[in-house]
Order: structure tokens, then sequence, then C-alpha cells
């Protein structure tokens, strides 16, 4: 088939119509290729397009950009797996894509590599690679051992010139083959290993040599950012070790790498790249012609080179820096990165810091990746003693530079106030502008040398920064403002070293009457801001006076609230979040409480910003009891605000954030009513139509069904009846829960729970109108539990919350669901049986707790669906075993409401194992009940006790921090590096990405948002009254069951029943 050049032509004349401006061209053309995936053999031709040079450019991405989708469709089967069923994803409706035949794929992985190696284009060149990259997650190594041979032959030949794009393109798709395993536990590494031991002998001298003072091109530069990004993808995590003879990963360092003389070479390419000179262009010198644009430079190969440098050291100091937190394997590995290899990092890290104070050029990313670099350097004793003698330089000509406002910084100020807010709250912004405020890297590495070296650096920073400031305070014409709002930033950053020292307290007051209150009123406007800024790191701060200075700054930061420029009324909204939790603040605030609620919609209709939206929920909290009069038009604009925000569309991150605030600031008003749920009426209008845009929009605003169904938990919770609208509600989230909201199952409980709780009538007799048919509200919380239960991707703790709606089906559906019975013990005993020996009891208990809801609802239908799977002794039996291990009231009360049930029941009607237990079920439950009084009663004595005062800090320390011989010992640092050895030794599960994404909370279980009828159940007085009964109903048998039982259970009886009575009187 790729020899038939008409059907090549016809698909080359396809893609070029596809950009046609003209739709009776172009639409036919994307038709047709939409259907490429039926076409036999559409593989071949379209590599044969792809390796035409002579083609279309764009015609040539089109094809490349078809292959990949191909490959990504129809190299295996894509299924989805539930109940055990393997179920296609494709819409039922559209015909399914065949797989590629083993044909074509061999040629496509043939022809694919040698026209990646060829190809000069870089959009081409990198869809392949991402192509190749798709192939090797199914087929390599097993099915493509050729593969990197193939390219380790390619990279062989970097001597001869004429190969040098070959070269760079295998390396290339190396590095796209690594990467595929940069992410895996060390178990899983196995084929890395590999290519590390077959690769590095033949990437470390190449890198040697590119990296050398005679190479200044472009290629060499290009073919070295890729060495470095697969050595990245090698090291990162883990430093590679062999593979025994079985391919399973060894414990054995690799030669290649895993030992200090190994790893020296490589270490000299680091420092070698971070040292090289990059002259301007201007001075015709090599490497030639640097671009002059910041933006052009930082494209630069020879940059982006020292990037990955500066990012490699960064992350390896951060990983082998401290011996300590080493894993044990790389423990000599890491005592000599500390002691030899950190130091001589040192030296070119801080050349490389010199270059912007010295008048050179250097890129953000750079700057900020050798800042962390010395932050990581202040802990290590090795290197901060060489760090010292040169802190004066790195605070006062890096760090403080780098934190001053630029004049793009002012003129967008002015000019671009939107954009100005959006760079200062970006998250990513200081991964590229070192300067950016947040998580600044400056600011950190500020904060670092007082916190950790305060001995030496916090005195000589006080006295700079002080100077600026009188400096500024004496001068009346020609102030630097910049110099003047970069100190107070300094202040504010360092401000918890500062506000923990009493002796500066007087200072400190001082400096912010005499240089932060009068820039409230300043004609610069970024030194208002500044102002505003300050309040929100010393709101805490005491004040000496009689008050006057605390009402003087509430009315100033009021004043804020309406400055004519935007950054000074974000920063004074957020101000006043601090602010009002000082204590006299709430006197000059009460007053004015509408005039400020209305600011703050003003701003937030002028700009999305989480943080605004976040401020105003704490001033609604505060507030809460002062809130009522307010609260329906407060959630009526925080509505409205919210739709405004989602219909600015995806690409205002902004926006997406301060929209998700709305909705928590909308249930911290309900919160803050919720003992007038009669209110929650007045907010329906506005929230329910809300709710229901949320869970009916098909995922489209999947970020914001967290809040959403918070809120509907309080409208659902709180009020004595659901509105009709509202129970639209339910089948929506079924629906939500069947398509795109499975990982929300924790949320949507306590709502469905409550659904049920408050109208049960009506939850029975409802049915709604699905896509695929209509089914009843019942059946869909027998599908939601489960599908919860049946998939492998829930936790423990999804499937126990998942368990509970049972319950609350059989507390609140009293004589009414005889006939799911038989489901829910399908269900939960083959969850018991999965569960029988696992070590921890928390999904047992739960399980016990739907039994005894069952046993409850109805004895006698319990017993015999245990008796008819014959496991009735089994489950009793153990049952019996685990009582004593329920802490929570939840299962010791469903236990003693479910196994005295036993008891309600004829004795003689009772199978003759289940009655030869009923001495063992009284005593069980009698010592339960007993157990639950007096913890009960101990929880009142509790909630009685006073506080224990906390200790004030130790204030007579001079200075915080380590001495200089000293490494510094964090124990945030030290719980972290405990986590993540235990990853490397598999004991978080061993596989990275559950590291980062987090295992599973298994202890995290919340029985207080659980409530049924249940609640209103005296235990006392339920074994006082069955037990009771049961006696008058047969009393010889009981008299024998009394005979049998411990003197010290009859006490106990007596006692409850003593108990019962006198609560009853």
């Amino acid at each position: 088939m790729s020899g038939d050049m008409n059907a090549v032509e016809q698909l080359h004349l396809a893609l070029q119509q596809s950009f046609s401006p003209d739709a009776s061209l172009r639409d036919p053309a994307e038709e047709s290729i939409k259907h490429l995936k039926f076409v036999p053999g559409s593989t071949q031709m379209l590599m044969h397009i792809i390796g035409e040079q002579q083609v279309q450019k764009e015609v040539r991405q089109a094809a490349a950009i078809q292959l990949k989708n191909l490959v990504r469709e129809c190299w295996i089967e894509r299924t989805s797996y539930f109940d055990g069923l393997a179920i296609p994803n494709d819409d039922s409706e559209s015909p399914k894509p065949p797989l590629l035949s083993q044909e074509d794929k061999d040629v496509v992985k043939t022809k694919m590599v040698d026209c990646l190696l060829n190809e000069p284009e870089k959009s081409v060149r990198d869809l392949m690679a991402e192509t190749l990259h798709c192939i090797a997650v199914h087929d390599f190594p097993d099915k493509w051992p050729q593969l990197i041979p193939y390219l380790l032959e390619a990279i062989s030949k970097s001597n001869d010139p004429s190969q040098a794009l070959r070269v760079h393109n295998a390396l290339l798709a190396l590095r796209k083959v690594c990467k595929r395993y940069e992410y895996k536990s060390r178990e899983a590494r196995g084929p890395l290993n590999e290519i590390v031991i077959s690769s590095f002998p033949l990437l470390l001298p190449l890198a040697q040599r590119l990296s050398g003072p005679c190479e200044h091109s472009l290629e060499a530069a290009m073919m070295l950012k890729q060495i470095l990004k697969i050595f990245w993808s090698s090291t990162q995590f883990f430093l590679p070790t062999g593979n025994n003879t079985d391919g399973t990963v060894s414990t054995t360092p690799s030669p290649a790498l895993a030992n200090p003389s190994a790893m020296e070479p490589w270490f000299e390419v680091l420092k070698s790249v971070l040292v090289k000179p990059l002259p301007e262009a201007s001075t015709g010198l090599e490497p030639a012609n640097q671009p002059t644009s910041k933006e052009e430079r930082e494209a630069w190969p020879w940059w982006k080179v020292k990037k990955w440098a500066a990012q490699i050291m960064t992350r390896l100091f951060s990983r082998y820096g401290s011996p300590e937190y080493a894993e044990s394997e790389v423990k000599d590995f890491a005592k000599y990165f500390s002691q030899n290899v950190a130091s001589s990092f040192l030296g070119p890290v801080c050349e490389t810091l010199n270059l912007r104070p010295s008048g050179q050029f250097c890129t953000d990313r750079v700057v900020h990746l050798c800042l962390n670099f010395v932050d990581l350097a202040v802990e290590l004793a090795a290197t901060y003693k060489l760090l010292k003698p040169h802190m004066d330089f790195l605070l006062y000509k890096v760090c403080f530079p780098a934190m001053c406002l630029s004049a793009k910084d002012i003129e967008e100020f002015e000019n671009d106030p939107h954009e100005f807010v959006r760079r200062q709250n970006c998250p990513l912004a200081d991964f590229y502008d070192p300067r950016m405020s947040g998580g600044c890297t400056t600011i950190k590495l500020v904060n670092s040398a007082v916190k950790w070296r305060g001995q030496d650096t916090m005195q000589p920073l006080l006295a700079f920064l002080t100077e600026i400031l009188q400096r500024y305070n004496s001068t009346e014409t020609g102030r630097n403002h910049i110099e003047k709002d970069c100190a107070l930033l300094t202040f504010g950053s360092i401000s918890d070293s500062l506000l923990k020292k009493k002796k500066f307290a007087t200072e400190l007051e001082g400096m912010m009457v005499t240089s932060v209150f009068p820039d409230f009123n300043s004609p610069v406007g970024f030194l208002r801001c500044r102002a505003c800024w300050m309040i929100q790191h010393f709101s805490t701060m005491q004040w000496s006076d009689d008050g006057t200075h605390l009402q003087g700054l509430i009315q100033m930061v009021l004043q804020r609230l309406s400055d004519p420029a935007l950054p000074v009324q974000i920063e004074a909204s957020k101000a006043l979040r601090y602010l009002i939790e000082v204590d006299g603040a709430e006197i000059t605030l009460l007053p004015v409480l509408p005039q400020i609620l209305s600011e703050y919609f003003r701003i937030m209709n002028e700009i999305g910003n989480d943080e605004v939206v976040a401020a105003l929920q704490v001033i609604i909290d505060k507030f809460g009891e002062h809130i009522e009069p307010h609260a329906i038009a407060l959630v009526t604009q925080l509505s409205t605000a919210f739709k405004n925000y989602i219909d600015a569309g995806e690409e205002d991150d902004d926006a997406a954030m301060a929209a998700a605030q709305c909705l928590e600031c909308i249930n911290t008003v309900l919160k803050g009513t919720c003992e007038r749920p009669e209110l929650y009426k007045g907010m329906e209008a506005e929230l329910v139509p809300l709710i229901l845009k949320v869970l009916g929009s098909d995922g489209e605003y999947l970020e914001y069904i967290e809040f959403a169904l918070d809120t509907l938990t309080f409208l659902t919770y709180f009020p004595l009846q659901i509105s009709p609208q509202l129970w639209e509600a339910f089948s929506l989230m079924f629906v939500a829960f069947d398509g795109y909201a499975f990982d929300y199952i924790m949320l949507m409980v306590p709502p469905l729970n409550n659904f049920i709780f408050k109208d049960p009538q009506c939850f029975l007799n409802s049915v709604a109108n699905l896509p695929d048919g209509q089914m009843r509200y019942l059946e869909m919380i027998f599908v939601i539990v489960q599908r919860t239960l049946c998939e492998d991707r829930s936790s423990e703790s999804e499937q126990r919350k998942a368990l509970t709606l049972y319950m609350s089906v059989l507390h609140n559906c009293t004589g009414q669901v005889d006939h799911v019975l038989t489901a829910i013990n399908d269900v939960a005993l083959a969850k018991l049986g999965q569960q029988a020996n696992a070590a921890k009891s928390n999904t047992r208990h739960v399980i016990f707790q739907v039994i005894g809801s069952c046993m409850y609802y109805n004895p006698e239908l319990e017993i015999k669906e245990l008796e008819n799977r014959a496991v009735t002794q089994q489950v009793f039996a153990q049952w019996l075993n685990e009582i004593d291990t329920m802490d929570d009231w939840l299962s010791q009360k469903l236990s003693v409401l479910g196994l005295l049930s036993v008891i309600r029941l004829p004795a003689s009607s009772l199978p003759q194992h289940l009655a030869n237990m009923i001495p063992n079920i009284i005593t069980s439950t009698v010592n339960l009940a007993t157990k639950m009084k007096a913890d009960a009663e101990n929880g009142q004595a509790e909630d009685g006790a006073g506080h224990i005062e906390a200790e004030d800090d130790d204030d007579d320390q001079e200075w915080e921090g380590f001495d200089e011989d000293q490494d510094v010992v964090d124990c945030n640092d030290e719980a972290y590096m405990s986590v993540l050895s235990k990853l490397s030794a598999g004991g978080v599960g061993g596989d990275m990405a559950q590291f980062l994404v987090g295992g599973d909370w298994d202890d995290l279980d919340d029985e207080d948002d659980f409530h049924s009828p249940i609640d209103n159940i005296d235990e006392l007085h339920f074994v006082n009254d069955i037990l009771k009964e049961a006696y008058a109903r047969e009393p010889e048998i009981y008299q024998q069951v009394q005979a049998a039982l411990p003197p010290v259970v009859v006490a106990s009886c007596q006692q409850l029943f003593n108990a019962a009575d006198a609560s009853r009187s």
C-alpha cells in the first residue's frame, strides 16, 4: 500500500486542503482525515509524506499530527474496566477503529526512527519524537529491542560533523525513552538502568567535548542540552543501579553512575557548562550571535544548557546534600557529595550570580536555580563556611536588586494593573521571575539566611534596610521610591523572625509609624500598595499606645479600598483580612460593615482574585452573628460574581480560582446562618440554579463541584424540608458520579444521606429520566455503592463512605425495603470476606455497622439471609471478636442495636448455633453499653475542663539559627525525607506517582456527618427494654442465660437498668 502513489497524493491533497479558507474544500478534507484510521496502510502513507522534505512544512506537520493520533488510538486496544468486564471507551454508535497490523507497526517503527533522525524542522521533529515515545510506552523493550542499539550507533558518529543532525535527533529520541521511566519506582526502572549502562560510556565523552572551551556552535549546545536532559531523567529520583541476570533490579550500584569516582566527570561537565562565558553579540567573541531581546536569549540553546546544568546541580544538592536524610544505599555517596561536590559547585553558581551585578546578562530561570542552590548551601556547614564571607554580596548585590521593582513592573502597575495583579499572584511566576513575591526565590534565600544563620546576617541586614528608610525620610527631593519599596518588602518578608523577638517591638512600631503610615497617602501608587502589604505581615504587632495607632491604621486601610489604583485596592482588601483578627478592630469595623461589603463586591466585579474573595470570607466568618441581615444579599452578590467569573472562560486562571473562592465564601455564609435555616429559603433562588449548573454540565465545571456539593450539603441538612427544585440535584449527582465525578464520592454521600433522611417517601417514590432510560432513586443508591466497592481505584475510605448509604436506606425506610436486604448482604459480605484478615479493621467495622443496621431493620430477614449463605456463625463470631476494638461511636451503637436484635426474636426460632451464642451476645453488648456510658460521662467532664496555657516562646536566645560549624536540622525536612526514604524502600507503595498524588488516607473517616433516626435511640434504654422484654417473653430460657453469665456482667446489667430508669424519670 505504501507504493500506491495515487493514494499518497490524495492524502497529501486532503492534508493541504484542510488549511483552506474555503469551507467547500476544507470540510470534505477534514472529514476524510477523520476517517483515516479506517484506511489500511494509512500510517505508511503518512510516513511517506512526512519524510519528503520538499513537501510544504504545514502539510508535513499535519501528517505528523495525524500519525501521532493514529498511534495513540490504534496501537493497542483501549479499554476501561468495570465489574471485571472490558468495555470499549469509544461511542457504541460509531465503528470501532481497527488496530494497526503487525506489518504496519514494524514499518512505522523502522521508518519513523530513520525519518526522525534526518528531520531538520523542529516542529515536525518534536511530533515524531512524541510518537516514538507513545510507541515505546507499549513496545519497549520487549517488542522493540533494537531501538536503543540503533540510536547509540547514530550517536557514536558524533565526531563526523556531517552527522550532527542525526546525532542530535538520536539524543532527542533517547531522552524520550528515558523519560518514560523518570517517575517509576526503583523496582520498575530496570530498562532505564540498562540504558544507562549501555549509553553513558558513550554520552560522557561526548558531553565532555561539547562542554569544552573549543565548542561554540548551536548544534553543540543543542546536543549537550539533550545529554543533560537524559542525565536528569536518569538521576533525579534515584541513582541508577545494575540489573540481575534475570532482569530484576540489583541493589549493587551501577559502575556507570552510582559511585563518586564515576560521577566526578559528570560533575565537571556541569561546572564547565555553568562557567562557560556567553559574550554579547557586539563583542564578536564565541559563542557568537547571542540574541539581544530577553525572550530570544531565554530560548537560546546555550542559556538552555546552563539552565539544565543549574537544575541538575540543585537537584543533586537537595537529594544528597544532607547525608543523614539520604537512603541507606546512597549514604556513602551522599557523604562524598556533601563533603566534596557541593562545595565545588558553589564557585560556578556564585560566578553565575555575579553576572548581573557586573553588568552582564543572565536569564531569570538560571538566576532562580542558582539562588535555590545557595539557599540549600546556607544549611550545610561545609558550604556555608565558604558562603559566609560573601553573604553581604549575595544579600545586597544579588538578592536586593533582584527584589526591586523593574521599570516594566512600574509601567505595568500604572498602565495595565490587571496584568500586574495577575503576575503578582501567579503561582508559577517564581520559576521564571526570581523577583515575584509569594514563593519568591530571593525572599526565600533572605529568610533562610536570617532563620538559619541569624547570628551572622540579621544585624547587618537590619542596619542596611534601616539606613535606606532613614535616607528616604530625610530627603525631600530625588527620593528613591523603588529602593524604599524593596526595603519594606524585605522587612515584611522576615517579619516572622522579627516578631518573635520582643526586643524589636519598639523599633518595629517606630518603623511602621514613620515609614509605613505616611505611605498610605503617598502620591506613589506602588508605595501605597506596599503599605497595605506591610500590614498583612505585621498585623499581630503589639501597639504601645491607647489604641489610636490601630484605629488610624484601620481607617487608612479602609480608605485604600477605594484607591484609584487597582493593585492598591487588592492589597487593602487582603490587609483587612488580617486586621480584623486584632483585638479592638471590631469596634471600628462593625459600624461600617455594609460599606466594607460593598467595596469588596465592587473590587470583585473589577477583577477575579481568589485572595480578595478569601479575605471577604474571613470577614463574613468573623462577623457571623452580624451577617444575618446581609446574608441573602451576600449570597446574591457572590452567586452573580461566580457566574461572571466562569463566563470569563477557561483561559482566565485568576477568574477560575476566584470563582471557586466565591463558592467557598457562600458556604461560609451558610455556615454562619445555619442556626437560622429559614434564611436558606431566601437564598435557594440563587443557589439551587448554581448547584444544578455545576452538577449538570457534563464535567465542564468539574473544578467547582467540590464546593457545590458542600453547598448542597448545607441546603439539605439544616432546613426542615427539601424543596422540589433541590431534589433535581439527586439524579444529577448520580449522572456526575457515573460519568466524570467518581472521585467525589466522599462529598456526594453526605447530601445523598440528607435527601434520604429528610424525606424517605419522596426518595422511595422518585424516578428520574436518564439518558439510558428511567431509574429509581433507590436503584441509583445501590449502583453508587456497588460501583464504588467494585472499582479498583476506590480507596478503602471511599468504600466505607459509600456503605453508609446502605445504612441510610435501612434506618430511614423502616419496613419498606425488605427486598433490598439480599443485595446489601451480597455486597457487604463479599467485602467482609476480602477484609477478613486485613491489618486495619476500619472497613470491617463499617461492614458490621451495615450488618447491624440490617439486624435492627429486620432481624428475622437478616438471619435468613445469613443462613442462606451458611455464614451466620462465622459472621457473629468475628463480630463479637472485634467488638472490643471498636472505638468509634457509630460502630459501638450499631453493634449494640444489631447484636441485641437477635434477642427480639423467640429463642426457639433461632438457629441453634446462634441461640448458643446468646450469653456471649449479652456479655459483649452489656460491656459495650457500659463503656459507652462511661465514655459519654468522661467526655462531658473533659468538655468542662480548662485549657492549659501554651508557654511563651523562649526569647533568651539572641539570634536564631545554627553556628557555622553546624548543619541546619529542620524538622520539616526530616519528615519529608523520611517519607521519601520509605518511598524508595517501597514503604509507601513503591511508586513515585502514588507519593506525589498521595496515598489512601485510611484513618480519615468522619462519622459526624452521618445522621439517621437511630440518633434518637438511647442505647441504655434499648438494652434495658430488649433484655426485660426477652425475660418476660421467655422467662425459663433467660433464667438459664442469666445463670450462664459472669457475675460481673449480671451486676453491670443491673447498673444499666438503674441508669435507664433514672434517666427516664
